[in-house]
């Protein structure tokens, strides 16, 4: 379920990164049990009805879930985490946080004030502090299958270069 490619070629840059936190394919066998709900609401109707019914209500309610799963990129200079985003420059050092010290920062450690884009069934963690003294974000917290590449990439893309583009 994991899909961490870059969307185009100008995606393709140094320190592009790409990943949808769709649900774990435990909570689509979970959600496909609407199927068979359904059908039994239609069963008193006609048997044919309700089989249709059922198999349209858990392909539509599946796909709902895989479409409205939220997205973490890093490319042209920006971090978006979901609906948001946030210049990396105004961005501090990541932290790729994975295990017990992952499951403290979604919980006990867990800012109320800090952006959240957190994923059930997605252990990794990337708490990014935000730099900006007007912005009363403290951090970001957002989850990643893979923390240490969402870090990487936030750090490569906080790099400048050092030679004037022409």
């Amino acid at each position: 379920m994991q899909k961490t490619a870059a969307r185009s070629a100008r995606a393709q840059a140094p320190g592009a990164f790409r990943e949808r936190l769709s649900p774990s394919l435990w909570v689509l066998v979970s959600a496909a049990v609407v199927a068979p709900m359904a059908a039994l609401v239609f069963a008193p109707l006609d048997t044919t009805v309700s089989l249709v019914a059922g198999v349209v209500v858990g392909v539509l309610f599946v796909t709902l879930l895989i479409v409205g799963s939220p997205t973490v990129a890093v490319e042209d200079g920006m971090l978006r985490a979901g609906r948001a985003r946030i210049p990396l420059e105004l961005l501090g050092e990541p932290v790729a946080l994975a295990g017990e010290d992952a499951r403290t920062a979604r919980g006990p450690a867990l800012d109320p004030r800090s952006w959240h884009v957190i994923r059930g069934g997605i252990d990794g963690v990337v708490v990014v502090p935000v730099e900006d003294a007007d912005d009363p974000t403290p951090s970001w917290v957002v989850s990643s299958r893979t923390p240490d590449r969402l870090a990487a990439a936030i750090r490569r893309g906080q790099v400048r270069p050092r030679t004037p583009r022409r």
